[in-house]
């Protein structure tokens, strides 16, 4: 892409207003106007950039999740930590400028990836996970995750703190939320963290609590290949009205979209490229979602997620068919523990 694309493409990019051939994500809310993407870090002109909710970050629209799913390296080998330098310098020159990593390991091994371009990446961040008792059931717990964190990792500080919170089928109990919420506001008035929010798969309670917690700035929560938005009740109503960004994980299903199943440089690495692209322009129809994050294991995968961007969003009439025959071979595929993503259809 240019300065010059069709005014009709980024009207569209903006608007998010169809999904698939033509359906109506829903109705339109006001949304605050977002700051010049050429001031954001790693900027790029074939990049697209969202503003991550009323933090105000723009983020690129395709970003990295940390989990490296079928890396075909030991993790902690020297071979595995190169192939994560080299994603991630792939993925800066390419303008991708987020970073999700959600546990010890995945913040170790990517605060070494960037050291010496640190400045130009937001970071989001989570160093001990809140799911249960052990951590969210104590505030100093977490207080010390996020010390731990940043010592060990040589952080000075984190763009986003986002907690790791209980997932499909239970939620957290109430004095370790308001731990979790305790800990955030901490994070962010210590300057430890520039802006806060939580990771979960819960999404009934997720429009129960962005509504009554100002911590969550932003909510890391499936959004995948066949996710469609309800047309009455959803979770997004929540989202647009009290501007929280949203970073959608699991594009890609954890790979079952793919006739590899996710493998790399396999023999149907070309049409796994297709339906990668495919996804990401799908999901990237959705207006409330400023970014998708695919967990990126090579660089031709970083470049082929890149191009997805610069593909036009609505899908032709066959591409819709081809694209609902996938996704439909994707659900009935899906293995006993990814089950809990049928819940994710309609969002």
């Amino acid at each position: 892409m240019t300065n010059h694309r069709p005014v009709s493409r980024r009207d569209f990019m903006q608007s998010g207003a169809v999904m698939l051939a033509g359906v109506a994500l829903g109705a339109k809310t006001h949304v605050p106007t977002a700051p010049d993407p050429r001031k954001t870090r790693s900027y790029n002109e074939n990049m697209d950039y969202r503003r991550l909710g009323r933090t105000g970050l723009m983020i690129s629209v395709v970003s990295i999740g940390g989990h490296w799913k079928r890396i075909p390296f030991k993790p902690g080998s020297e071979d595995f930590k190169k192939n994560r330098r080299d994603v991630i310098n792939a993925c800066l020159d390419s303008g991708i400028n987020y970073i999700d990593a959600c546990c010890e390991p995945e913040v170790a091994v990517y605060a070494e990836a960037v050291k010496g371009r640190r400045e130009e990446v937001y970071m989001g961040f989570d160093w001990t996970l809140a799911r249960g008792p052990s951590v969210a059931g104590s505030l100093d717990k977490l207080k010390q995750g996020m010390d731990d964190g940043l010592r060990q990792s040589g952080l000075e500080y984190v763009d986003l703190w986002r907690l790791t919170m209980m997932e499909q089928t239970t939620k957290n109990s109430e004095r370790e939320i308001e731990n979790v919420m305790a800990a955030l506001e901490w994070g962010k008035k210590t300057g430890k963290a520039r802006f806060t929010g939580i990771s979960t798969h819960h999404r009934p309670w997720i429009a129960e609590a962005v509504a009554r917690y100002p911590q969550i700035e932003v909510v890391v929560t499936p959004y995948s290949a066949g996710s469609k938005e309800k047309p009455v009740g959803s979770m997004f109503q929540a989202l647009r009205k009290h501007d929280v960004g949203m970073i959608g994980i699991k594009p890609f299903a954890s790979g079952n979209l793919f006739a590899s199943r996710g493998t790399p440089d396999s023999d149907s690495k070309a049409e796994d490229d297709q339906r990668a692209r495919m996804a990401l322009r799908y999901v990237l129809c959705c207006n409330v979602l400023s970014a998708a994050i695919p967990g990126l294991i090579t660089v031709d995968q970083v470049k082929n997620a890149a191009a997805a961007v610069k593909e036009r969003r609505e899908f032709e009439t066959a591409e819709a068919s081809h694209y609902q025959d996938l996704t439909a071979q994707m659900w009935n595929n899906l293995p006993a523990n990814y089950q809990w993503l049928h819940d994710w259809r309609w969002v």
